[in-house]
């Protein structure tokens, strides 16, 4: 069977894929222009949440003001879902470009510059996922081995405030890495050997 959309069956009668073809492509096309969209969006809406968030609290007529920048894992968080924001925000033009002119040449070296930016905004959201998560544990429940207190008790709506940024950031991870599953498949399907991989240099 031939990927061009015309395949032999065994009774060597021809055989047309080619709608199937177009629409498992235009399907694709949407769906990472979806998801990039979502990535822009959420991005900055966890990055804005966790950059203006901050609280006072008068302890022993001291005063003091919890922000994002005590925990270094936030401000890791806030510059990381700033960037994939901005990333986000190119490759979606990108898209719009490429789906209302239809033909823009998708050549081996861009293919791989996207797969490639993809693959590292995919591990670099999830790692600032990931470290965010492990702090905003610690600041809720606790580390009673070391005598850290549960920070939260004292700043309730500065740890509630971060809570709704970490959720929005875990949503930005989790479409990265589908992005980057799409990014893979666009790339290696040029690779798929004849005509192939002109059929596939249209989008």
């Amino acid at each position: 069977m031939s990927y061009l959309g015309v395949g032999v069956s065994p009774g060597n009668v021809p055989v047309y894929h080619g709608t199937n073809v177009k629409l498992i492509d235009k399907r694709v096309r949407v769906a990472e222009l979806v998801l990039r969209c979502l990535i822009c969006g959420l991005g900055v809406l966890a990055a804005v949440l966790v950059a203006t968030d901050s609280q006072v609290k008068e302890i022993f007529s001291i005063r003091k003001k919890a922000r994002f920048t005590d925990m270094k894992a936030l401000v890791f968080l806030v510059v990381a879902n700033g960037i994939a924001a901005a990333y986000s925000f190119v490759q979606v033009l990108r898209c719009v470009v490429s789906m209302v002119r239809g033909n823009v040449l998708f050549s081996k070296p861009l293919a791989w510059a996207i797969f490639s930016g993809d693959q590292v905004m995919a591990y670099m959201t999830v790692a600032a996922v990931a470290a965010s998560a492990q702090s905003a544990a610690i600041s809720k429940l606790g580390l009673p081995e070391l005598q850290w207190m549960k920070v939260c008790n004292m700043y309730g709506k500065f740890c509630n405030q971060v809570g709704e940024g970490v959720a929005s950031a875990v949503v930005v991870s989790l479409s990265m890495v589908a992005l980057s599953c799409i990014s893979a498949f666009s790339l290696f399907r040029l690779y798929g050997g004849g005509n192939n991989g002109k059929s596939s240099a249209r989008w």
